[in-house]
């Protein structure tokens, strides 16, 4: 019974706990349903609205009336107010575009001042919303520009619309209400406007203005007329012109505006007036002002990247061009920020390519991000950085130094001519007297002097002008060579450089640059960057030139004159191995022994095929050589370098001695010397005389190293296969090298041309080339040829008609002196034949 009870009990709690569930949640579906029904009837409540609001707005738009007089400008203003209430991008385009041309119609109106929609800033009550409602539609004009493609017509269209809207309320010069009486009031309405720029600023005006710019000139043609171009450049300068080019606006510029890439070269193609303006204001000199401070300019570098910072380096270069006046006064600060924005993109500069590199047309590899959208503008940038070395800008930044006058000697001119060597005296005899009869006198600036003083503001000026160009030459390896042609155009810039060089320093010449060596100072890298600027034009120069123009017409550099750099090159790169330098030099010192020691064998080359120095001119007197043979035995690195860079300050039979002895010596350590106990390793080939280069190339290719420098047997067979009679006993390898060459260096294997030169009896060099007829006869699939394919030239000086010696000798070659010391330091193949032969 008691039981009983309880469940009862319990299922009518539960009843009743169910009943209050129940309860709550249709309580909670009613609020639900509630809500839903307000969310919903609230949006159709918004959707009716805004379908009247555009109906009306529509209706106001396409109404149809005797021109403007009908729309008010209070109600454009009420219409404007009720279309950006309920504006969205997607929806109203349409409608803002007609929005826009009904305020430009307004603003046009001939003496109806209800009309004009700028009067409404004159309404007290008025005023504040109409300044609110001419920045939103004035952003929303931004907004659509970023948008907008100016390569597409209708856009284009679109483009010159918000242009319009922007270059209206932005400057008060076209506000028709000014005129006559109202001009009283252009003072506040100029301030009103300048409120406007300011939002617009700071919403972010020059970042659209630098796509809209991008879009419509980063291209090989730009999409933009002159009208649009006028009103885009316009409207930039008007934000900082309004606020006195403050530092912070100016920034804005230089950042959006000048790293557009070559805005300055469209501007002087579709609208010159506009430099007029850039002129009238100097901003040309502002920039520079502001650029010279180093904090500022790594941070507009910063901030711009490599790609873009070099589109700033040349919008600033070609505009420096078109503004002497400035360029000449301000030298040094357009020198300075030159420096610093190359000098930026330098740290990424690569030279290889790696998974961290992109490629740019203009600095090679590099290591920041690349914008690709900049490829079709780079021939025109690249174009803008040409004025760097054209004839103009050098002539400037090159002043001091073209100015200087060479003296003239007269009584050079009958000096005797240098010496010659006997086989080649008499053409050098008529070489010198056609040129010291061309050229009536002798500059006399041949040797370095001394007596400037290299911390004077002139030295300091040509130094900074060769840091900036160094720094090009660096930066922009994919035009170097453009920078070495553009410098070395003008013939008397470089022996006037050099006449500069030597009268640096108390002494002039070695001394100092080597003190320069020796420290880390400012002032001493300047010095050495106009050096090794000198070296790499000065070898540029040399190498394009052809014999008549270097020892005939003397192009530029006079014959004494290459004497003395000759020797000034030879005593600083001896001195720079001979100290120890080089052996531990990386960076900038190493840059500099490369150009020094590259311009010296240039120099020297040219000697060895055509003689302007006097005998003994390369040797260097203080190196005696048993002191050279100790250092070698010693295994000094210095002795080591100077066996590897510069051979020829060696005499030639000390060259002879040394290299026999390095024969024997490795002979010993391979095991290659017959003793009593031991004799060495023989190769034996057999060659057919008939198919001598084929057989010769196949059997020697199998040969190891070692073994192409051990004994080789040759046995010759005829073409039955029988063995010609005759031991080897380094007559017959001698014999069979012999064949080689000759048959290798004839001009009939269409191999080998024999220059002009030599049917003159003058000493030229040996010229390979790779004729584009194979012979006919000589297997496709033949390797043969690439054993006499060598890369580069060999230069030899073999001079005609020399009497050939009786003498059995151990080589099979008869070099001179100069050829051997050539072929001493030209790779392990030459190396392994002068070997093989001995």
């Amino acid at each position: 019974m008691f039981s009983a009870s309880q469940l009862s009990k319990a299922q009518f709690l539960d009843k009743a706990r169910q009943a209050r569930e129940e309860r709550r949640e249709q309580k909670e579906r009613d609020r639900a349903a509630v809500q839903i029904q307000a969310l919903v009837r609230r949006f159709l409540c918004r959707c009716r609205l805004q379908r009247e609001i555009r109906r009306e707005v529509d209706d106001f738009l396409e109404a149809n009336g005797p021109g403007p007089g009908r729309r008010t400008a209070l109600s454009i203003f009420r219409i404007s107010r009720k279309l950006l209430f309920v504006f969205s991008f997607q929806y109203d385009k349409e409608r803002f575009e007609k929005l826009c041309r009904c305020i430009l119609n307004s603003m046009d109106a001939e003496n109806e001042a209800k009309v004009w929609y700028v009067s409404l800033a004159l309404s007290k009550d008025l005023t504040l919303l109409w300044i609110k409602q001419v920045k939103d539609i004035l952003w929303f004009c931004c907004e659509y520009l970023k948008q907008l493609k100016p390569d597409i017509l209708q856009d284009s269209k679109l483009v010159n619309l918000h242009l319009t809207m922007l270059v209206t309320f932005t400057d008060t010069s076209t506000w028709k209400i000014l005129r006559g009486k109202g001009e009283a009031l252009r003072p506040a309405m100029n301030h009103i406007c300048a409120n406007i720029m300011g939002h617009l600023n700071q919403k972010g005006f020059y970042s659209v203005l630098q796509i809209l710019l991008t879009n419509g000139l980063a291209r090989s043609r730009p999409s933009f007329s002159k009208g649009t171009l006028t009103a885009v450049f316009s409207l930039a300068l008007r934000p900082v012109v309004a606020a006195q080019f403050s530092d912070n606006l100016l920034r804005s510029f230089l950042i959006h505006i000048m790293s557009v890439p070559a805005i300055v070269t469209h501007l002087t193609t579709l609208t010159p007036e506009r430099l007029a303006v850039i002129e009238s204001h100097d901003l040309l000199r502002k920039f520079l002002l502001f650029l010279s401070h180093e904090e500022q300019c790594r941070d507009v570098c910063v901030c711009l990247e490599g790609s873009h910072t070099l589109c700033l380096l040349g919008n600033l270069i070609c505009l420096s061009s078109l503004n002497d006046k400035v360029l000449e006064e301000e030298t040094a600060r357009f020198v300075s920020v030159l420096i610093q924005m190359l000098s930026y993109c330098q740290k990424y500069v690569s030279q290889k390519k790696s998974n961290l590199t992109h490629w740019h047309p203009v600095l090679g590899w590099f290591s920041q991000t690349v914008d690709y959208g900049l490829n079709e503008s780079m021939p025109l940038l690249t174009k803008q950085l040409q004025h760097l070395w054209g004839v103009h800008l050098i002539r400037i930044l090159f002043s001091d130094v073209l100015s200087k006058k060479l003296l003239e000697n007269p009584e050079a001119a009958h000096a005797a001519a240098p010496p010659t060597s006997p086989q080649n005296s008499l053409p050098m005899k008529s070489l010198f007297k056609r040129a010291f009869q061309k050229s009536a006198s002798v500059r006399n600036i041949l040797k370095p002097v001394g007596g400037k003083r290299v911390d004077s503001a002139e030295v300091q000026k040509v130094c900074s002008v060769c840091v900036l160009y160094q720094m090009a030459l660096t930066t922009l390896t994919q035009i170097r060579l453009q920078i070495l042609t553009g410098l070395t155009y003008l013939d008397d810039l470089l022996p006037k450089l050099w006449a500069f060089i030597c009268e640096l320093g108390p002494q002039g010449g070695l001394k100092l640059f080597l003190e320069c060596l020796n420290n880390d100072m400012e002032e001493s890298k300047r010095l050495l960057a106009m050096l090794m600027l000198f070296c790499d034009c000065s070898r540029h120069l040399i190498t394009i030139l052809d014999d008549i123009e270097v020892y005939e017409e003397q192009v530029s550099f006079k014959l004494e004159e290459l004497v003395t750099i000759s020797s000034f090159l030879n005593s600083f790169v001896f001195k720079m191995i001979w100290d120890g330098i080089v052996e531990n030099a990386k960076g900038e010192t190493l840059e500099l022994f490369h150009s020094v020691h590259g311009w010296l064998m240039v120099l020297y080359e040219r000697d060895c095929r055509r003689r302007f120095a006097p005998e003994d001119h390369w040797l260097r007197k203080d190196l005696k050589p048993s002191l050279l043979f100790q250092e070698l035995d010693k295994d000094r690195k210095r002795a080591q370098l100077v066996l590897q860079y510069i051979p020829h300050v060696i005499p030639h039979k000390n060259r002879v001695l040394l290299f026999r002895n390095m024969v024997t010596k490795e002979k010993e350590k391979l095991g290659l010397v017959e003793t009593s106990s031991a004799s060495p390793h023989v190769t034996h080939i057999t060659i057919r005389r008939s198919r001598m280069l084929e057989d010769g190339y196949e059997q020697l290719r199998q040969l190891s190293q070692n073994a192409m420098k051990g004994v080789i047997r040759v046995k010759f067979v005829n073409d039955l296969g029988v063995d010609e009679a005759g031991i080897d006993q380094d007559g017959v390898f001698k014999e069979f090298l012999e064949e080689i060459i000759k048959k290798v260096f004839d001009p009939a294997l269409n191999l080998f041309k024999v220059p002009a030169l030599c049917e003159r009896n003058v000493p030229v060099c040996i010229v390979l080339y790779v004729s584009s007829a194979w012979p006919p006869w000589l297997s496709p699939h033949s390797l043969l040829l690439r054993l006499y394919r060598p890369p580069v030239v060999m230069r030899g000086c073999i001079p005609p008609q020399r009497p050939t010696s009786t003498r059995t000798t151990s080589s099979s070659l008869s070099l001179s002196g100069r050829c051997l010391g050539k072929l001493f330091t030209r790779g392990s193949s030459w190396m392994s034949l002068l070997r093989l032969s001995s």
